[in-house]
């Protein structure tokens, strides 16, 4: 198993004790669930065909047993997941088994001690028992019964059909934001940064009037560094099978610098200034044409998080006006932006249109909204967007809570 794999599931852990070959289990007694999907999708709880995969319960005690299986037309996708999330889902379902258990919908809310074994499983055996007031524990087993995954304790929260009637009103809409590029206004008072450039390779008005040094050793030599140090990330034009490779070499050398840049307390005062050029694509632009180094954004948005006022993310699209604007949008404070013909962008969360006479509810999905509109992600005259751009910075980010579950 690739060992990130078993960090993500929780560790390799201890050897699973638990064996579900005997089966059904001796002394559990068969419980009903044909039919069990349509009395759920009747209360609220409407499945698709694909998680609808609980096919047969036992119950003992407290305890309860079931077979889970995917879709024949999906089994196929079982080996491109460590537990495919609807086997998983339909796992959960054999609470429903249990007396009562399909008066009160419960939704997964917290997980501890979850434990991958095995990979690629399409069926599963299911042991399920109480664990805490509101938790249950799940141990899974393939179709021989050998371990699959187990969960030590699943917190589970009740939830009615009129809450979730409730998280798919528009008074919930606004919950589901989406990245918007504001516009930033520039200040005519604030005095343009200045800059070195680090490295090669950069563009001439980049360089213009600026010093240049090949590495940060160089910097450092040189005396103390300016405000901002620009590293220029030439764009390359890879294609094909050379993407790959390009992302490789491009976020390596990148976290390289990064790394060497937050390790010296000699450039502490200053902030290192990545420039892309077309590696970030906006609602105006055709497409992301620097491909190698849009990886290089989420690299260093993370770090961001992580060292605020330290690094800087810029992308321009190689005007002369965007050039002439840099200086300007770096003493905006932005943390990441775009140039775009001079105009400086700057990334904010929006809130989504509501649902408008354009949109209609099928009968096949209750609550699932549906767009007539080509493109049903983009504002249109009968969906117009309610507020401006909502605006963040990386490390401070706030959470906005659905309806209460």
């Amino acid at each position: 198993m690739d060992p990130a794999c078993e960090r993500c599931a929780g560790g390799r852990g201890p050897r699973p004790s638990f064996d579900l070959t005997a089966w059904p289990p001796q002394g559990a007694e068969p419980a009903e669930v044909e039919g069990l999907y349509e009395h759920l999708a009747q209360g609220g709880f409407a499945y698709g065909p694909m998680f609808q995969g609980l096919t047969a319960a036992w119950l003992r005690g407290d305890e309860v047993f079931a077979e889970v299986r995917l879709p024949e037309d999906r089994k196929a996708d079982a080996g491109a997941f460590g537990l495919h999330p609807a086997l998983l889902d339909a796992a959960l379902h054999s609470t429903f088994a249990r007396a009562g258990g399909d008066e009160q919908g419960r939704l997964p809310f917290s997980w501890s001690g979850v434990s991958l074994h095995a990979v690629g499983a399409d069926a599963l055996r299911v042991r399920l028992t109480p664990a805490g007031a509101d938790g249950v524990s799940l141990e899974l087993a393939d179709g021989t019964g050998a371990p699959v995954a187990s969960v030590e304790q699943l917190a589970l929260r009740p939830v009615s059909a009129g809450q979730l009637a409730e998280g798919r009103s528009a008074a919930y809409h606004e919950s589901l934001y989406r990245l918007d590029w504001a516009t930033v206004p520039m200040s005519t008072e604030s005095p343009a940064a200045f800059w070195t450039v680090l490295g090669e390779g950069a563009p001439a008005p980049l360089t213009s009037g600026a010093a240049i040094h090949a590495d940060l050793d160089a910097l450092a030599a040189a005396g103390d560094p300016p405000a901002y140090v620009l590293a220029y990330l030439d764009p390359r034009g890879a294609a094909g099978d050379e993407v790959t490779a390009a992302v490789h070499t491009a976020t390596q050398r990148t976290l390289a610098l990064v790394r060497a840049w937050l390790a010296d307390d000699r450039f502490a005062a200053s902030q290192l200034v990545l420039v892309t050029r077309g590696a970030v694509a906006t609602a105006g632009d055709a497409g992301t044409h620097d491909l190698a180094h849009a990886p290089v954004w989420g690299l260093v948005r993370s770090a961001q998080s992580e060292n605020p006022d330290r690094l800087v993310l810029a992308d321009l699209d190689g005007t002369d006006a965007s050039y002439e604007a840099l200086g300007a949008a770096l003493a905006s404070g932005e943390p990441q932006f775009v140039l775009r013909r001079g105009a400086v962008h700057a990334p904010g969360w929006r809130a989504p249109p509501p649902p408008g006479p354009w949109c209609r509810r099928p009968a096949s999905r209750p609550g699932g909204w549906t767009s007539r509109t080509r493109a049903p992600w983009r504002t249109s005259p009968c969906c117009p967007a309610r507020r401006p751009p909502r605006r963040w910075r990386p490390g401070r980010c706030g959470s906005r809570s659905g309806p209460p579950v």
